[in-house]
């Protein structure tokens, strides 16, 4: 991969000290010369975190025969397609991936998904919209106009192999990503929000290559299925969204599932549906100590036992955390509602950042992601589960560095507030109470060319820059603002 060019990247953090405090071994490639924004601080668990996913991610890029991939897993799976990729965390790993400097390697994978014996629709993914969303930080839409026709092809094929009669898509839940959940198979709020965020991706990228025809065409689509997604999967009673089990039964479940936020990832909901956020700081629905529950605790299968080591019956899953935090951010900016708070945000993040932990046997806790978790301890529950046998399981610890959801993006979007969905303006909204953190920095961003510093200095004597927000371009600055709030930045 070609390096960045590092001549006058950063403004306030210097790179040589959170580099020699983060830095780990043993590593093909490092976060530090792909080059990050830097963060600091006063939660030093979530700052940790931070650099410790960065390098969790760059151990999953591989260089293949057909260039450069991003897999999920480090040891080899069954399950697992060409190169050990599988599509199911495709677009955590592209929104994720948006924020290194060089993006040589996503250019490569994001072509690879559509190169022979690839198989980009085992899974359900959003793959198209995860494109654009990272064409739109780099400002530049090269790789996802080269794809159109691919995209549209792929678009295509899922309609061929999942849409059902009612012009809606259907999805076994392991299939989902999502194995032995309660609510099951059927019409899930899962594929259906992903589907839509793909139409309107595939619309913009349209509009953008001057298809007048086809803009109005995937537009329409995605407004047809977003109608379908609020009528048919909307359970007013519960104030939730649900899946729907196939004709002839042709009814919601009984059951809240964490997934029900999926819709607001893609802001699909109005305004109205906000109400379905209280359920997630409520201890009888999903609130727990190390994460939100997969499923509503108060259902009678909540945790129930079954033969099988991926369960979303109630353990909680930093694959669905990092959705929900992602659909957070999109309620607390882009809908006007009192049910959910920047603080929420905050604390969720905070929750979402102390499960990264594995304790060792000898008391030590160390950084670790895997993939799931109890909720009330934060044991990982198949890395216990493979290393209780005796002997191990011969796939004891294959989930280790599991690249299969985003936390650097939610700190880079949510945190420091870059809304990078606007094409025509950056909007700036930093998602945590000021009475929460003392200080906070994300420096050396790269959005459109230019780097970004969005800092918080409560007492103004950290940064010496005064207390407050304060916003900079380049090293200039742009605003500053006694107390959090909403920066508008035209198009730079």
């Amino acid at each position: 991969m070609n390096q960045f060019e590092k001549q006058n990247r950063f403004f306030v953090l210097k790179e040589d000290e959170k580099k020699a405090k983060y830095a780990e071994h043993n590593e093909a490639i490092s976060p530090f010369d792909l080059g990050i924004p830097l963060v600091e601080l006063s939660d030093p668990i979530i700052e940790q975190i931070y650099y410790f996913r960065w390098h969790t991610y760059c151990k999953q890029i591989k260089k293949t025969p057909d260039g450069w991939v991003v897999t999920e897993f480090l040891p080899n799976v069954s399950w697992a397609g060409k190169y050990n990729t599988i599509n199911c965390a495709t677009g955590h790993h592209f929104y994720e991936g948006r924020w290194f400097h060089d993006q040589t390697f996503l250019d490569d994978y994001a072509r690879f998904w559509f190169t022979e014996d690839a198989r980009p629709r085992k899974y359900s993914c959003w793959m198209a919209d995860a494109i654009y969303a990272m064409c739109n930080v780099r400002g530049d839409f090269s790789l996802a106009e080269s794809l159109y026709d691919d995209l549209k092809n792929n678009y295509a094929a899922w309609e061929s192999e999942k849409m059902i009669e009612n012009g809606m898509f259907r999805q076994r839940d392991g299939y989902d990503g999502m194995e032995y959940s309660i609510g099951g198979n059927g019409i899930r709020p899962t594929i259906n929000s992903y589907m839509y965020g793909d139409a309107m991706a595939l619309s913009n990228l349209a509009k953008k290559l001057g298809k007048t025809e086809d803009a109005e065409f995937y537009g329409k689509k995605a407004m047809d299925l977003k109608e379908k997604i609020n009528t048919m999967l909307w359970d007013s009673d519960a104030t939730f969204y649900k899946t729907r089990k196939e004709p002839p039964d042709d009814c919601l479940v009984d059951v809240r599932e964490e997934l029900g936020y999926i819709p607001w990832y893609f802001n699909i909901p109005p305004a109205d549906r906000s109400v379905a956020w209280r359920f997630l700081n409520d201890e009888h629905y999903f609130k727990a100590p190390f994460g939100p529950t997969s499923a509503e605790q108060n259902h009678p299968d909540f945790m129930k036992p079954f033969d099988h080591d991926c369960l979303w019956n109630g353990p909680s899953w930093p694959f669905a955390t990092s959705q929900t935090l992602t659909a957070m951010g999109n309620l607390i900016c882009n809908y006007k509602q009192n049910v959910i708070s920047n603080a929420d945000y905050f604390d969720l993040l905070k929750t979402y950042a102390n499960s990264h932990f594995l304790t060792l046997e000898n008391g030590e806790k160390i950084p670790y992601i895997d993939e799931d978790l109890d909720p009330y301890t934060g044991e990982w529950i198949v890395h216990k589960l493979m290393f209780g046998m005796n002997p191990p399981h011969k796939d004891a610890g294959r989930g280790k560095d599991y690249n299969h959801s985003t936390f650097c993006d939610l700190v880079l979007s949510g945190l420091a507030g870059i809304r990078a969905d606007r094409e025509n303006k950056l909007i700036i909204q930093p998602l945590f109470d000021g009475e929460q953190l003392d200080y906070f920095c994300a420096d050396g961003i790269l959005y459109h060319g230019h780097f970004l510093t969005v800092l918080w200095d409560k007492s103004g004597q950290k940064y010496g820059l005064g207390t407050g927000l304060h916003v900079l371009c380049d090293g200039k600055e742009f605003v500053r603002s006694d107390r959090i709030t909403e920066v508008i930045i035209e198009m730079i």
